[in-house]
């Protein structure tokens, strides 16, 4: 059994889908998926499908989608009975429990797959932090549950893991330029930055990789563009840290020619100069 959020909702056996198609069910299933093995209140259920305006028969309606959902389980070859899947989806003191063991969800697999590469780049392992973390990144296919409606709580998952994936990548990306891959990150922080045009590292991490793939005037240009647009935007100016970067390319310090070699600093911290 095989279950996703990482992209499009999936539920897929013997690369069969059991995904149902009605809207409200494919939406109790994100939830229960974010909080699989975890029992999610019927108050949660409800507010999710509904917000603030739960119709009076929520909570037969409610029942209805968990019945449903059971019946696509009892599809599953190795479910075959509405009884098993009533031990896949389990009802609860209070509420639901998805039952998904090891390997099934695809979001388990990334979270393992992120602790193990950070353990590895807190041991000074650079090429097993960026492998793991490469490989935590490409679980995703997409936007998570890019083809489901998302309610309050839903949405709350959806930012912080947004979120997330972007620090994982900043830090797989922080692990290839210490390793010298600086030419090889070009496209793919070119891409990101115009995806998160007020993001800070990502254009420091840019800068670094176009200054040390020798085009320290585009460098320049990247930096220019960022403070436009925090400027336009949100009316702030390039923190400290981007200004010293700047002043770096400037002067082409050669600070900024190696990779840093002091761990627990990132190579883009660059130290404030006296005077």
């Amino acid at each position: 059994m095989e279950f996703g959020v990482l992209g499009p909702l999936r539920m897929t056996a013997q690369r069969i889908s059991y995904v149902p198609t009605a809207p409200k069910q494919r939406q109790l299933l994100a939830l229960l998926l974010f909080n699989a093995n975890q029992v999610v209140s019927t108050s949660a259920c409800i507010e999710e499908l509904w917000e603030s305006a739960p119709p009076a028969s929520a909570l037969s309606t409610l029942q209805t989608y968990v019945l449903q959902l059971r019946r696509a389980l009892r599809g599953v070859p190795h479910i075959g009975s509405l009884q098993d899947a009533r031990k896949t989806l389990e009802t609860r003191d209070g509420g639901y429990l998805l039952v998904v063991r090891q390997g099934e969800l695809d979001l388990h697999v990334f979270e393992r797959l992120v602790s193990h590469g950070r353990a590895a780049l807190d041991h000074d392992d650079d090429r097993t932090g960026s492998r793991l973390l490469g490989e935590a990144l490409d679980m995703w296919t997409g936007a998570a549950l890019a083809d489901v409606q998302t309610g309050p709580i839903l949405q709350s998952y959806l930012t912080g893991l947004e979120e997330q994936r972007i620090c994982v990548q900043e830090q797989r990306i922080e692990a290839d330029l210490r390793l010298g891959h600086h030419h090889e990150l070009l496209g793919e922080l070119s891409a990101l930055v115009t995806q998160n045009p007020t993001h800070e590292n990502l254009h420091a991490q840019l800068m670094l990789a176009l200054y040390r793939s020798g085009r320290p005037a585009q460098a320049l240009t990247v930096h220019r563009r960022l403070r436009q647009v925090l400027h336009d935007e949100l009316g702030l100016e390039p923190s400290p840290r981007m200004r010293r970067l700047h002043q770096a390319v400037l002067a082409c310090d050669p600070v900024l020619d190696m990779p840093s070699q002091a761990r627990g600093r990132l190579s883009l911290d660059l130290p404030a100069r006296a005077g």
